[in-house]
Formats: structure tokens, sequence, C-alpha cells
């Protein structure tokens, strides 16, 4: 039985679309899936933002097959573990989960390189390109922990 991880921000069409990628690149597709949502549904169905593929595309990742969901209570019984990206959105699937065993499969993306900091992955949906890099680099490093740490 493959593990599952699934990857949230708001929209999930930037900084999660990205998680997801780098995340299964570096895992046996034979032993885990990847995925992402967002917990608005804003862009359901849409590709990821233009600047996420690009990001991607420049390290060697195809993420445009991927399209944008909404984040909902079944993620919890579907997933094994659920990265969100910053604290509102941490929040907000929180918000969704009935039991303790739905509690404890939700962590913040970047406690994996600084444990308990808490710290957000910034949304560069405003920025210029400059943020999607920066971003892409938070999560490699993050991911690659992950990756040790599970494969």
């Amino acid at each position: 039985m493959k593990t599952r991880v699934l990857m949230v921000c708001l929209g999930n069409i930037c900084r999660s679309p990205l998680a997801e990628g780098i995340l299964a690149s570096k895992l046996d597709p034979t032993k885990f899936e990847v995925d992402s949502a967002g917990t608005a549904g804003y862009h359901v169905g849409e590709l990821p933002d233009r600047r996420s593929i690009a990001t991607a595309k420049l390290h060697g990742l195809d993420i445009s097959y991927q399209r944008s969901r909404k984040f909902i209570k079944n993620d919890f019984k579907t997933f094994d573990f659920i990265f969100a990206m910053d604290q509102s959105n941490y929040n907000n699937i929180l918000a969704l989960a009935e039991t303790e065993a739905d509690r404890k499969k939700v962590y913040m993306i970047l406690n994996q390189i600084s444990p308990n900091s808490n710290a957000e992955v910034p949304d560069p949906y405003y920025g210029g390109d400059q943020g999607f890099e920066n971003v892409y680099q938070m999560l490699d490093e993050a991911c690659a922990i992950f990756a040790k740490n599970n494969s």
C-alpha cells in the first residue's frame, strides 16, 4: 500500500503544485503518491500558475499536467500526511478535521527544515518571478528532508 502525501495552499496554483512536483520527483512512485489541493476553490480545474510551471521547468520538473482542486474532508481518509504551506491554510485544514487522528496528519511543511518553527512558505502570487524561485528552494529543501526520512 502506498504512502499518500497531500500538499495544501490557498488556491492550489502556486505553492502546493510546486511542492507536489518536487516531492514526487524525490520519492519512489511505486511506494508513494503525492497530490495537492487548495483550501479555497478559486481555481478548481485550472492549471498551476504559469510562473510555477516555468519555475518547475527550470529545475527539470513538469507540473503542467496538474489541475487545481479544493481540499475536502475525505482527504483525511485518503492521505497519510497533509502539509500546509502557511498558518492560515493549516488552520483551515484543521477546521475540517473530525478526529484526533485527522489532526495528527496535518503539518506545516517548513517544519521539516526547522521543527516546531511553524515558518510559512510565502505566497508568491502577487510578486515577481524571484518569489517563485524562492518558494521552490524552500520547498525543495523541505521535500528532500521528508524524502530522506521516509524512503
